[in-house]
């Protein structure tokens, strides 16, 4: 209840149109394509607003890897005062208006995280805490988006009891997609685990393609050559062998997303916590299954992408 009611608070808000729902809480809230418990909200704060007088003529990508540091640092400076003076207030008003008791307090490591602290209404194993988590990023326009419908999952499943909508601006699966692969992708590369919880990507590529959305995105150029162009300006990684990753080639038929040796080993086990931890709702593939599931997405969207 509480991820719809923020939410709804914020695209209900001034801020509304500025902000674009995305991740894992999307796919399972928004596409009911996957069915895991999540109480992470994932935001982009479009860096056209964030960094209106920086940008100028240049567009929403910098031309340079010294601008592309200049905009970041920026981005940092000003993405928490953002949040503790125009996001904060917002959530705090709609609590007062609605009646409601929780909390609001600041995290994360760069301060860009918002924790909506709730009361529990029972008392579990104290795995997973009554906080709903807001991660804002400032560095995406958050596009292709579009404005698409959020119910609570219990909505009319008990009886006289009534739960909160929202209309959220979401980002596409596709680019949600494109997001994951390209991050499994660098782990491939790499074999670097970068929080708890990573292999939840590919739990998420894997039912993306079976879900209905999976063919247009194959079809959709576009969103792909847009993720590849942003992260070649501000998320460049280099492999083990100290080479930069090629997002283009990633993203145009040298797709990888099956790791091997040390990495699948590590990925492993960062799975089987994650199973452990209770966060999938539903059936989960055993981890070799869904490594092989992977293994054959890898090389049908590589088959699909490759320039003709």
């Amino acid at each position: 209840m509480w991820v719809v009611w923020t939410l709804r608070a914020l695209f209900e808000s001034s801020i509304a149109t500025d902000l674009t729902f995305k991740g894992g809480t999307s796919l399972s809230k928004v596409y009911k394509i996957i069915d895991r418990f999540s109480e992470d909200v994932d935001l982009t704060y479009d860096i056209r607003k964030l960094l209106a007088n920086v940008l100028g003529e240049a567009g929403d990508l910098p031309s340079s890897r010294s601008q592309a540091d200049k905009w970041t640092k920026e981005v940092r400076r000003r993405l928490p005062e953002w949040i503790a003076t125009r996001v904060r207030p917002i959530l705090e008003a709609a609590l007062a208006q609605d009646h409601l008791t929780a909390r609001l307090t600041i995290g994360g490591k760069d301060d860009d995280k918002l924790l909506l602290h709730y009361p529990a209404i029972a008392h579990g194993s104290g795995y997973m805490p009554p906080v709903v988590t807001l991660e804002f990023g400032g560095r995406a326009t958050g596009e292709p988006h579009e404005v698409l419908p959020v119910t609570c999952d219990m909505e009319g499943r008990l009886a006289g009891v009534s739960f909160p909508a929202a209309s959220p601006q979401v980002m596409s699966v596709g680019r949600t997609f494109w997001e994951k692969a390209t991050a499994a992708h660098v782990y491939c590369a790499q074999g670097r685990i970068r929080n708890d919880r990573y292999a939840r990507h590919w739990h998420d590529l894997a039912a993306i393609a079976r879900s209905r959305y999976f063919p247009d995105i194959l079809k959709d150029r576009a969103v792909a050559a847009a993720v590849a162009r942003h992260k070649s300006c501000f998320f460049i990684e280099k492999d083990t062998s100290g080479a930069v990753i090629d997002y283009d080639a990633a993203t145009q038929g040298h797709l990888r997303l099956a790791p091997t040796g040390h990495a699948r080993t590590a990925l492993a086990a960062d799975y089987s916590a994650m199973l452990a931890d209770g966060v999938m709702v539903g059936d989960a593939l055993p981890f070799d299954h869904l490594m092989n599931t992977c293994k054959e997405l890898e090389s049908a969207v590589n088959r699909a992408v490759a320039p003709s």
